[in-house]
């Protein structure tokens, strides 16, 4: 059975990262997936919006994924790096989007540096906004979109 990990600080959460736990799941199959929540201080040095706390986040993501997938238990651990435990723990798959694919490959070296198995990357593609645009939490806390990619008019 496949252990499978995905990352992010999902806040808000949209259509994207829908996709990219879609992934997760059907590749961790009857195995395990373990979701990293970016901790508070992570989330926040790198970005310039505000961005919810980690217990707000952490509570819409298990509603999120209940609802989506089914899962009443998700297996979500806080990361304070980017790395998280997928440096060091045992992984099959790891599931990134473009943005996120130069992290996995970091990922893949420093665990072949520890005599690791490397990672199977699974990418996914954007998921494009109404204006072609990919679907972005910047995006969306700015107002221009809505969590499924609607244009706002403003």
């Amino acid at each position: 059975m496949a252990r499978v990990a995905v990352g992010g600080t999902f806040d808000p959460i949209h259509d994207g990262h829908i996709s990219l736990l879609k992934r997760a799941f059907e590749l961790g199959g009857e195995g395990e997936v373990v979701i990293g929540l970016t901790s508070d201080e992570m989330a926040r040095e790198s970005r310039t919006r505000a961005v919810r706390s980690f217990e707000v986040r952490e509570r819409n993501l298990r509603a999120i994924v209940l609802r989506c997938f089914g899962i009443k238990h998700a297996n979500i651990i806080k990361i304070d790096d980017q790395c998280g435990s997928s440096i060091y723990e045992d992984f099959d798959f790891i599931v990134v989007s473009p943005e996120t694919l130069p992290m996995a490959e970091k990922i893949n070296r420093l665990r072949a540096k520890k005599n690791l198995k490397p990672l199977k990357i699974s990418v996914i593609e954007y998921q494009l906004a109404q204006d072609h645009v990919r679907i972005s939490s910047t995006r969306i806390s700015e107002g221009k979109i809505d969590r499924h990619g609607k244009v706002l008019v403003g």
